[in-house]
């Protein structure tokens, strides 16, 4: 009898302690994990905007300014050089190497963008805060407004390029039939009725499943620009049960490559995939400006920019812009 108690005791543990892993290894945490991060001293990494930040944060977190607008070059939406990065990571305390969770607003993607850098660069206890300051603030929970800084460190970045897939690796990928390959913009993107490179359409074999897919209201930021709903609560993911149907079609051990405009909505599409036990995922790093930009890359459904009529849009709004003003001033005369 004590023999089967004793077994009992350390299978018991054994599962407590499978549990807590599985639990901290998840990369989508909830607001009690979030508290539970906070507790064991974790790295907390706010990418919003430095005015946003300073209007309320998770008390503790740290901010570097916008971190899509911070880490990329604005013209390519590339990483700036890996040396500038290290710096700014040095200036703010921010350690990849240590226990780290990003936010922002719910269901921003720059947060998932923030937390593809940290596993890029070489952190491997990076998670991701979905509901971020929104959840937060709705549970009651304490809000800081002065900055929070970390002291300086000296971390040298190391590049994990096996994490992502490059122009080259990709033109050799799509013609394989083996690959998962999944676009997460917009079904106009997909087809080239919205064309945000030289050309519009999209990588032949891809599926389009937009990373909105991913929400319990796909329709939310729409919603929310239109002012048909007061807040983002739609931006919460779907339940992991509906997550599984989502991507009920694509294989879980088979190679998965995500890819949008330039990585970033790809990021959290990614992360979702991981978090559903996908076990071969990477996203397209250049994404679409990298591939509808190649002549040389075949495109389904391609249409091309047309620079002309971009350019007689643009002067026809700017000589409203004129009258408007010529109106207004007008008037206040």
């Amino acid at each position: 009898m004590q023999l089967l108690f004793k077994n009992f005791l350390v299978m018991s543990l054994l599962l407590i302690s499978a549990l807590a892993t599985a639990q901290k290894n998840d990369a989508i945490i909830q607001t009690a994990q979030m508290q539970e991060a906070l507790a064991r001293g974790a790295i907390v990494w706010d990418v919003r905007d430095e005015k946003s930040y300073l209007e309320g944060h998770i008390p503790g977190a740290i901010n570097i300014g916008e971190v899509g607008n911070v880490l990329r070059d604005p013209n390519k939406e590339d990483y700036i050089a890996t040396e500038k990065i290290q710096a700014i990571f040095n200036r703010a305390g921010l350690d990849v190497n240590r226990d780290i969770v990003v936010y922002g607003s719910r269901g921003n993607p720059y947060v998932y963008f923030g937390l593809y850098t940290v596993n890029y660069f070489g952190g491997k206890q990076a998670q991701i805060y979905h509901d971020g300051i929104d959840a937060w603030k709705s549970a009651g929970l304490p809000i800081q407004k002065e900055r929070a800084t970390l002291p300086t460190i000296s971390v040298t970045l190391v590049p994990q390029p096996q994490l992502l897939v490059t122009n080259e690796e990709m033109l050799k990928m799509a013609q394989s039939k083996s690959v998962q390959i999944i676009d997460a913009r917009t079904p106009d993107e997909f087809s080239g009725r919205d064309v945000r490179a030289i050309r519009g359409g999209h990588i032949p074999n891809a599926i389009n499943i937009p990373f909105e897919s991913n929400w319990q209201d796909p329709d939310a930021a729409i919603k929310l620009s239109k002012k048909q709903v007061s807040d983002n609560s739609g931006m919460t993911l779907k339940s992991q049960e509906d997550l599984k149907k989502l991507y009920s079609g694509l294989d879980p051990n088979q190679d998965t490559v995500v890819y949008c405009q330039s990585g970033v909505r790809a990021a959290e599409t990614a992360t979702v995939l991981k978090n559903l036990g996908f076990k071969k995922v990477k996203v397209y790093d250049s994404s679409w400006l990298g591939w509808g930009n190649n002549l040389k890359a075949q495109v389904a459904d391609e249409t091309f920019l047309n620079v002309g009529a971009l350019n007689a849009k643009m002067s026809a709004m700017q000589n409203k812009i004129n009258q408007l003003e010529e109106a207004l001033k007008a008037k206040n005369n």
